[in-house]
């Protein structure tokens, strides 16, 4: 009696990855950014994953107008919208996001939560917990993550239609802010794990995670988590600001190293679905080319 073939194993395809570039500069109202999310790109690994590019307003000396307590606010939204318009084209299962100000993370993560049906974790590597709203600032890279859970402007808010949940939440290398932040963290009960508690041991996060039962993690990482005496390309790093501009913004105290160890040992724990990359300035970079174009026979 003849055997019938043994069906071939199934297979699930491989994860769609896609890399997003957002230049997005006027959420931290400061033209380098532009530039540092164009380096950043460029920087990064080949790879034969499709890269978008975000249609970003080119930087200008011009102000940015103030609206509903926010700078730059319908171009912000405008930046967002078609963002999420790229991602929903492509139907990625992974992103990563070349930023820009932080903001650039609000319709990447958006998406992934309701890909995701919320089976998600966050994880914001920051210095800042970027949950303020137009009554206590004005620029929108502060408020990212206050909107993807439904908090502050409206508009922003709306750009998550599934809002991230705060036990959804937990904050790394960040230890100081302001007595309103702090209240806002306690009275949602989002965990912030400090730099010193990740100077030798991934476990703090990993052990979070592990409470959580999420199957996948989306990670923000805004390079002001590093220590600006070990990373130069940081806003704390601006060529002529005298260091008292600074005495009331926290500043990051990871290392390099810190920050690799941390995130591999995520991956190793959960599936990484997103990963967006912030606040990159290069301002070593930026004033190198802007000399190489004023020198004889270069800008002839």
């Amino acid at each position: 009696m003849p055997h019938s073939p043994t069906p071939a194993p199934q297979t699930s395809p491989a994860p769609k990855t896609l890399r997003l570039k957002m230049a997005q500069w006027q959420g931290g109202n400061l033209p380098a950014y532009h530039f540092g999310a164009e380096l950043l790109a460029w920087l990064a690994p080949p790879s034969d994953t499709p890269m978008v590019e975000v249609p970003v307003d080119p930087p200008s000396a011009d102000p940015l107008p103030l609206e509903d307590g926010i700078l730059a606010k319908s171009r912000v939204l405008a930046q967002a919208r078609s963002a999420r318009v790229l991602i929903d084209a492509h139907a990625p299962d992974r992103l990563v996001v070349f930023g820009g100000d932080c903001g650039v993370d609000l319709a990447p993560f958006a998406y992934l939560n309701e890909k995701y049906e919320g089976d998600l974790a966050i994880l914001w590597v920051d210095s800042h917990p970027d949950i303020m709203t137009p009554a206590e600032f004005e620029r929108a890279h502060a408020m990212v993550l206050g909107a993807l859970m439904g908090q502050g402007d409206q508009d922003l808010a709306d750009i998550a239609a599934r809002k991230v949940e705060p036990a959804q939440v937990v904050y790394a290398g960040m230890d100081e802010m302001s007595p309103l932040e702090r209240e806002r963290l306690t009275d949602w009960g989002i965990p912030f794990i400090g730099p010193d508690q990740l100077a030798e041991t991934s476990a703090p996060v990993l052990d979070w995670l592990r409470q959580s039962g999420k199957k996948h993690v989306a990670i923000h990482l805004d390079l002001d988590v590093l220590d600006p005496k070990g990373f130069r390309s940081l806003l704390f790093n601006k060529p002529g600001s005298d260091n008292a501009e600074w005495a009331d913004t926290p500043q990051g105290r990871m290392s390099l190293a810190q920050v690799v160890r941390l995130l591999r040992d995520v991956a190793g724990e959960v599936e990484i679905v997103g990963l967006g990359i912030a606040e990159h300035l290069p301002w070593d970079v930026m004033n190198l080319r802007d000399m190489l174009a004023e020198l004889p026979l270069l800008s002839d």
